[in-house]
C-alpha cells in the first residue's frame, strides 16, 4: 500500500528532491563509514582522525595514503538498481534535484548529471594553494600528495573532513530546491546528521510529501510521510 501511495504522489509531482545517504551505496558494497572508509581503524590510527581537517595540516601524505586505500575499495564498486533508477528520474519530472551525502561518485557513474554533493567527491582533489578542483580518476597515484595542474601546489581530497563546514554554495542550492519541492524522497539515510538533515525537513515544512525508503524508516517527514521499509535497490525501480 505504501508503494502504491508513493506511486500516486509521484505521478502528480512536478518538483522532486531525492536525498540519499550511505545506505544506497552500501548495497553496492561500499563500506558505510563516512565516505566509504571501510573500518574504524587503519594502520592503528582512528579513521576519524585520518579524515580530519587537522590531519591535512599535520601529515598530508598520510591522509592521501588513507584516502587512496578508500578509493581502491570504491574502484571495485558499481552502481546498483537504486542509483540507476534515480538517474533515470532526471528526465521524468519537470524539476528534479538529487542531493547526496555520499562521496563515492556512484551517482555520477550511474548517469546522474547534476548531483549536489554536500560532502564532496573522493574522485576529485582541491588545491591548497589556488583552490582549483581537479578530477582524479586514477588510483593509486604515482606520487602523493598529487600536484595541481594549474599552479603545481599540493592537492587535498575534495571532501568535507571532520572539523569542516559543508560548502555553503552547495548547501544553499539544495535548500532552495527543497523549498520548491512537491515530493522529497529520503533514501538510505536516517537524516540525523545536521546541517544536511535540514533538506528533508525544509521539504516537509513547505508541505511536500516525504517518501522515506529505508530498511527501518525513521519518520523524518512527520505524520504526512510515506514510509517504505526495504532496500533501495528493490523499492526505487518499483516507484
Amino acid at each position: 500500500m505504501s508503494i502504491k501511495r508513493a506511486q500516486e504522489v509521484l505521478s502528480l509531482a512536478r518538483s522532486v528532491v531525492v536525498f540519499t545517504g550511505a545506505g544506497v551505496s552500501a548495497e553496492s558494497g561500499v563500506p558505510t563509514f563516512r565516505g566509504g572508509g571501510g573500518t574504524a581503524v587503519w594502520r592503528g590510527m582512528d579513521a576519524m582522525q585520518l579524515s580530519s581537517a587537522r590531519m591535512v595540516g599535520e601529515d598530508l601524505k598520510l591522509v592521501w595514503e588513507w584516502f587512496e586505500y578508500r578509493r581502491d575499495l570504491l574502484a571495485r564498486c558499481e552502481p546498483n538498481l537504486a542509483h540507476l533508477a534515480i538517474a533515470a528520474w532526471e528526465s521524468r519530472f519537470p524539476e528534479f534535484t538529487l542531493v547526496t551525502q555520499n562521496v563515492d561518485g556512484l551517482h555520477d557513474k550511474a548517469g546522474s548529471s547534476a548531483a549536489i554533493e554536500l560532502h564532496g567527491n573522493l574522485w576529485r582533489g582541491r588545491c591548497l594553494e589556488c583552490s582549483s578542483r581537479v578530477p582524479l580518476d586514477m588510483t593509486p597515484h604515482v606520487e602523493i600528495p598529487p600536484a595541481c595542474r594549474d599552479c603545481g601546489g599540493n592537492l587535498r581530497p575534495d571532501v568535507v573532513l571532520f572539523g569542516e563546514y559543508l560548502p555553503a554554495e552547495s548547501f544553499e542550492k539544495a535548500r532552495e530546491s527543497a523549498g520548491r519541492a512537491d515530493v522529497c524522497l529520503v533514501v538510505g539515510t536516517s537524516a540525523l546528521v545536521y546541517p544536511a538533515a535540514e533538506i528533508p525537513l525544509v521539504c516537509a515544512q513547505r508541505g511536500a510529501t516525504v517518501i522515506e525508503v529505508n530498511p527501518e524508516p525513521s519518520g523524518i517527514g512527520g505524520s504526512r510521510s510515506i514510509m517504505i521499509a526495504g532496500r533501495a535497490g528493490d523499492v526505487l525501480p518499483l516507484l
